[in-house]
């Protein structure tokens, strides 16, 4: 049996750890608890940035289609988004198992859009820097799970203003040591069980 492993997991996990660089767990922390929360996988409210992020996608996904309301506060942002991202396939689901640490693991994303050989991502957010995305596990898990992709594009924008921030494969470092990472942790902290538990894939024979 494998067990499915995400962005949004390592994700969370990395966010605990950076709100406590001494990762023993000891002291409380709201990040620490929202990790616990997706290692349980319990349910999550959509927040306001979160319901933000999918209206865009929508308005976007209209632009499209030539069925967006032009009057629209996002609606030049979500224009230009549109031409970046172009009619690729949109929230393709993407899955790869591969062996970690002797344990079966599937690899697992859905992505914004695929096109020619480039996974978008369309974040909505407040700010932007230059290279917010660079330690994230989202471009190095998706390149691993699209392996005729070449490049991993963040298109960000705060509803005004779009920015992109581009990853190349050649540039992108794997994303196994940090599954195994992850998991060795998971072994100190006494948590394996539950994400054994939690995380059983209901897919087999994946590529």
């Amino acid at each position: 049996m494998s067990h499915l492993m995400t962005h949004s997991l390592l994700s969370a996990w990395q966010w605990a750890l950076t709100e406590n660089p001494y990762e023993d767990m000891t002291t409380e922390s709201n990040s620490y608890q929202d990790f616990l929360r997706v290692l349980n996988r319990e349910p999550v409210e959509a927040t306001p940035a979160m319901q933000a992020g999918l209206d865009f996608e929508q308005l976007v996904a209209a632009v499209l289609a030539d069925t967006a309301d032009a009057d629209h506060d996002w609606y030049d942002a979500a224009r230009q988004v549109a031409e970046i991202v172009g009619h690729g396939v949109y929230q393709y689901s993407a899955s790869k198992e591969v062996e970690v640490d002797g344990r079966k693991i599937l690899l697992y994303g859905r992505i914004d859009v695929l096109r020619a050989g480039v996974i978008y991502d369309i974040k909505f957010s407040k700010s932007y820097e230059r290279g917010k995305y660079f330690d994230s596990t989202q471009h190095p898990m998706y390149l691993e799970l699209v392996p005729e992709a070449e490049r991993f594009v963040y298109v960000v924008t705060n509803g005004s203003d779009v920015w992109t921030e581009s990853y190349d494969r050649e540039d992108t470092p794997s994303i196994i040591p940090v599954v195994g990472d992850f998991l060795r942790w998971l072994e100190l902290q006494n948590l394996m069980d539950v994400y054994l538990e939690k995380w059983k894939s209901r897919y087999s024979n994946a590529s």
